[in-house]
Order: structure tokens, then C-alpha cells, then sequence
């Protein structure tokens, strides 16, 4: 495998990026922290791609942060204040990326995904999951509150199932996550990428333009008020309308055959 540390790979449309770290459990370390900013990056303006799949090599698909890497920044004269500020900024940068992307953003979760990796799950419009797969927010057993991971979690799971996650710094199990709606399906752990490449084709083969602007308004309707959020979208239904391959995919329907959609 490449020393690469995020690896891409894009076929049918899809975009595979793998966290490539297998011997530190694919920690968030500043290098890694950079390498998926510019993977996304690169994805994100790649006409080609219509669904990205995030998963990890080796054992585990994400561990977090890298704490070894972290408490060698305590070495400096402010005890580290500024490198902590900095790291959890960058980390929390390219967690808003994730639901900024043009493309769905499948993770495809094996092993375990704890604190920071959790939070890189939260991030992600859509999860798929090995049924062994566990699921922490877990830093509060070394005394470590995962305050920014919350960000994340908070906005997947019911109040209550947060902070008990958070405080406790228990697991959950995949049946537990998805239950609670971190993740949207759980599979065979050798059928886990079966399952996520199925639905990232059964995304990739709709319209990408009317998929992109969907997304785009999913995001922004979900915190506006009821009256706000009708009067977003149905703007957003009337572009979409408006659009060519909307008109023919419309007419297609209605005569029964396959839509010539331009891309």
C-alpha cells in the first residue's frame, strides 16, 4: 500500500478515500489532519465524482487524535495553549468540510471510531457500519471532555444518548448506533464494502446537479425556523425545476423510459 497517508481511489463516479495510518489505528496526527483536508479538497472540485466513501486501513477505521503527538506540544513555553487552540481549529475545519461538499460523503466504519474518528462519522451525510463496529466519545476516561467532537454527535443523536456517551465514555455498539441514527446501515463485516459501495452507486446514479443543490439546502434548512426553511427550499424546488436535465428527467418519467441526462 502507498505511504500516502489519505489514499484515492475513484471508479463509477466514486471517490474512495482511505485513511492510511493503519499502525498508529489512523489517529488524526496534524500531517493526517492535512493530507484529508487536501484530499477532500481536490475531491470536492472534481466534476467526475458524485458520491466520496471515507473509510480506514488497517484494524480500525479512526482512533481520534494523535495524543502522543499532542502532549509533545505541552513542550512549548505557553505549555502548549497555542498548538491546541491551532490543532482543534484545523480539526474542526475540515469536519465543516465534510457537509460543505458538493458530493454525499459516505463513511464506511469498521473496527472501532472513537472521540475525534466519531466525530469524523458525525460529520459524514451517511454511514455504513460492520456489525462489530463500536462507536465512543471516550476522552473523558483520561480526563479529556470531547467537547469539539460533541459538535458533531449533538447534531446525530437524541440529547440524552449524547451526553451519556460523553460523560461516560462508554461504546456503543453498530445495532446501538444506528438505532440512535448515527449511521444508516449496518452489514456482515465482509460484506461492509459491498453494502457502502451499493449505496454510493445507488446515489451516484441520480442527477449529481439536483443531488448538489439538495444537499446544499439540506444544510442550510435544518436550523431555520419552519416558515424560513419552506420559503428556502421552494426556491431551491423552482432552480431545480428550471434546470434541463430535470425537465427531460420529468418527461422521461412520464413516457415510461430511461432519462439522457447530460452527465
Amino acid at each position: 500500500m502507498s505511504d500516502a497517508l489519505v489514499l484515492c481511489d475513484v471508479a463509477e463516479k466514486v471517490a474512495v478515500l482511505t485513511l492510511n495510518r493503519p499502525g498508529a489505528l489512523n489517529a488524526l496526527s496534524d500531517a493526517m489532519l492535512a493530507a484529508l483536508k487536501s484530499a477532500l479538497s481536490r475531491v470536492a472540485g472534481d466534476d467526475g465524482v458524485k458520491v466520496v466513501v471515507l473509510r480506514g486501513a488497517g484494524k480500525v477505521f479512526c482512533a481520534g487524535h494523535d495524543l502522543k503527538e499532542m502532549q509533545a506540544g505541552r513542550a512549548a513555553p505557553d505549555k502548549g495553549r497555542a498548538y491546541f487552540l491551532d490543532l482543534f481549529a484545523r480539526c474542526g475545519e475540515v469536519m465543516q468540510m465534510i457537509p460543505a461538499m458538493p458530493q454525499p460523503v459516505i463513511a464506511q466504519v469498521h473496527g472501532i471510531a472513537t472521540a475525534a474518528g466519531c466525530q469524523l462519522v458525525a460529520s459524514c451525510d451517511m454511514a455504513v457500519a460492520a456489525e462489530d463496529a463500536r462507536f465512543g466519545v471516550n476522552g473523558v476516561n483520561i480526563g479529556l471532555f470531547c467537547s469539539t467532537p460533541m459538535v458533531a454527535l449533538t447534531r446525530n443523536l437524541p440529547r440524552k444518548q449524547a451526553f451519556e456517551m460523553l460523560t461516560t465514555g462508554e461504546f456503543i455498539h453498530a445495532d446501538k448506533a444506528l438505532s440512535v441514527g448515527l449511521i444508516n446501515r449496518i452489514a456482515a463485516p465482509d460484506q461492509l464494502e459491498a453494502e457502502t459501495m451499493k449505496l454510493a452507486r445507488t446515489v451516484a446514479g441520480k442527477l449529481g446537479a439536483a443531488v448538489r443543490i439538495g444537499k446544499r439546502a439540506f444544510y442550510d434548512q435544518i436550523d431555520m425556523p419552519l416558515d424560513q426553511a419552506y420559503a428556502h427550499t421552494g426556491a431551491v424546488m423552482a432552480e431545480n425545476m428550471l434546470m434541463r436535465d430535470t425537465d427531460e428527467g420529468i418527461n422521461a418519467f412520464i413516457e415510461k423510459r430511461r432519462p439522457d441526462w447530460a452527465e
